[in-house]
């Protein structure tokens, strides 16, 4: 990605003066220079270690194994339990919420991918450590900017850049990540016994010390560009949306790659999402001896939208094209939760292994797709319930009951206390430590004196412009978009019950002393935040209740978050 900055940002302050097709010119310029210095390989296989446990215990009488599964951009609306519609089905993750325990108010710890994954991993909030924003290769906002401003969209509000931005241009894309201080839920694992491995998404960095193999994943297929599928395979079905400036970039940049521990870069054998269900069921019976931790971190359903032949003509009766693909890329999904369950059963480690599934924030609103957060208001790159509540299902059979709703608001940093607790991990003692262990919320034996009790006082979430924090019952949305020439904005703040209307009625008036104490919260948290790694590039407005298939109207809300 380094070259894809450099190329970028000359093309664009050639072109910048005005012309007409200069957006169409830097794409092309990029796609070019990219063809002319990536190599992706032939595909690889991937021999996975195995060994055994070395106390020679059976199964159930080791700790338990723990698989972590990540969806990325997964909106609310996508899994059938939740469906507002019948377009998604989903039985296998329904199943898992079914055998387990299903967090209601589950809440991704960010609306952007890589903060939520630095959260996951480090079972903090990521502003602990300067982790604030998702990192892009130098060109990606200039190209994208040029393309927003290009659409005809006039009530669209202003968008900011940061003037002090050009400081990244001495940082690599890849040099932008977690520091490697932080102890990674897979370093505390492996402290413990597991062997580890990370098939997917990492997005928390690739050099110095912040590649998964170097923070605690003693394997890793990494994802590392973007395709699905080659785009000349005519077993893979595409869907471009030229409403949205991100798909537009991505076409000509990404490639359809991945490598094995810092290797080469190579060409899976088949579709991304099966592909990598492929590999996780290969660790699954590799480790199968032994106590594991698998993180599959899919890609699905998250832009360029492809899926396989296979699964789109499954799907006949959804006409919208884009849809129907949307939908495909999420029965892949689905299908590979179902066979990692599968697999956990063949060999015996069903009842015994701690199987979490969650999403790394909510749908996004680029995709056209209105409902695809339904009920909730907003998408990702937002604060509202659309960016941030997030499917949260965990499955232990040895542990958990079946079937349980419990109700009160989750974070993606419990996720690290509870599968350390499950490992009878300590945590880490020299640092705040975010998370709860979720366990003893759900477990019979000790639920009904905790049924009221709620496992956090306090949810934060901040991305620059956009910040929020909710309590067991009401939440505040700041939108503060920066103080800059002509572009004077206001400081835009809502107050909502969640536990009566939702995020439908603004009681921000209403409501002071409870507004009041929210923000005095805030204030606290802040202030224990540190200063980001790297500064935000652009601070840009998002409609709430429209997605970016649809025309804004006059009386339509708008929220500013950074990055």
């Amino acid at each position: 990605m380094k070259w894809i900055g450099r190329v970028t940002l000359t093309l664009v302050a050639i072109l910048s003066i005005g012309w007409v097709f200069r957006a169409e010119l830097v794409l092309s310029g990029v796609a070019q220079m990219k063809s002319a210095v990536t190599e992706v390989g032939p595909t690889i296989e991937i021999e996975w270690s195995t060994g055994a446990d070395s106390q020679g215990r059976a199964p159930s009488n080791r700790p338990p194994n723990i698989v972590l599964i990540v969806a990325d951009d997964m909106g609310w609306n996508d899994i059938s339990m939740n469906s507002l519609n019948s377009t998604a089905q989903t039985p296998n993750i329904d199943v898992l919420a079914a055998e387990g325990v299903a967090f209601s108010q589950g809440y991704a710890a960010h609306a952007s991918c890589a903060p939520s994954r630095a959260a996951l991993m480090s079972g903090r909030y990521g502003t602990r450590f300067g982790f604030e924003f998702t990192p892009t290769p130098p060109g990606f906002e200039p190209v994208v900017g040029m393309l927003s401003d290009m659409m005809d969209r006039p009530l669209q509000p202003p968008a900011f850049t940061n003037p002090q931005a050009d400081t990244l241009d001495s940082l690599e894309f890849a040099g932008l990540g977690m520091p490697p201080s932080e102890i990674t839920l897979a370093e505390l694992l492996a402290d413990q016994g597991y062997h580890t491995a990370h098939i997917g998404k990492w997005h928390l960095g690739e050099e110095n010390g912040m590649a998964p193999h170097d923070q605690g994943f003693a394997e890793s297929i990494l994802m590392v560009s973007g395709l699905y599928g080659r785009l000349d395979d005519e077993n893979i079905i595409q869907a471009r949306q030229d409403f949205d400036p991100i798909d537009r970039f991505l076409w000509r940049v990404v490639d359809f790659a991945a490598s094995f521990n810092g290797g080469p870069w190579f060409e899976p054998p088949k579709y991304l999402t099966d592909y990598y269900t492929d590999e996780a069921v290969k660790v699954i019976e590799a480790n199968k001896d032994r106590p594991f931790f698998l993180y599959l971190a899919h890609w699905a359903p998250h832009t360029p939208l492809q899926a396989s032949r296979e699964d789109y003509e499954a799907l006949s009766h959804i006409e919208l094209h884009r849809e129907r693909v949307y939908a495909a890329m999420i029965r892949s999904l689905d299908r590979g939760v179902g066979r990692v369950m599968a697999a956990l059963k063949a060999n015996g480690l069903d009842e015994n292994t701690l199987v979490i599934f969650t999403s790394d924030n909510g749908g996004a609103g680029y995709i056209g797709l209105p409902n695809v957060n339904a009920p909730y208001r907003g998408w990702k790159s937002t604060l509202f319930e659309g960016g941030i509540r997030v499917p949260f299902l965990a499955r232990w059979p040895a542990k958990l009951p079946a079937g349980e709703i419990y109700d009160a608001p989750v974070h993606h940093v419990d996720i690290y206390a509870t599968a350390a607790a499950a490992a009878a991990a300590d945590l880490p003692a020299d640092r705040i430590m975010d998370g709860v262990n979720l366990t003893p919320y759900v477990t019979p034996s000790v639920k009904e004196s905790r049924r009221m009790d709620s496992p956090h006082e306090y949810l934060f979430f901040r991305g620059g412009a956009a910040q929020a924090v909710r309590d067991k019952r009401w939440k505040l949305v700041v939108s503060a978009p920066p103080q800059s020439g002509r572009k004077q904005l206001p400081r835009k703040e809502w107050l909502f019950d969640l536990s009566a209307q939702g995020e439908q009625v603004d009681l921000l008036a209403k409501h002071p002393q409870v507004a009041n104490r929210l923000r005095g919260a805030l204030e606290v948290h802040n202030e224990a935040q540190a200063e980001p790694l790297w500064p935000w590039i652009t601070t840009k407005a998002t409609n709430i209740d429209r997605d970016l298939s649809q025309q804004d109207q006059p009386e339509d809300e708008f929220i500013y978050m950074s990055n």
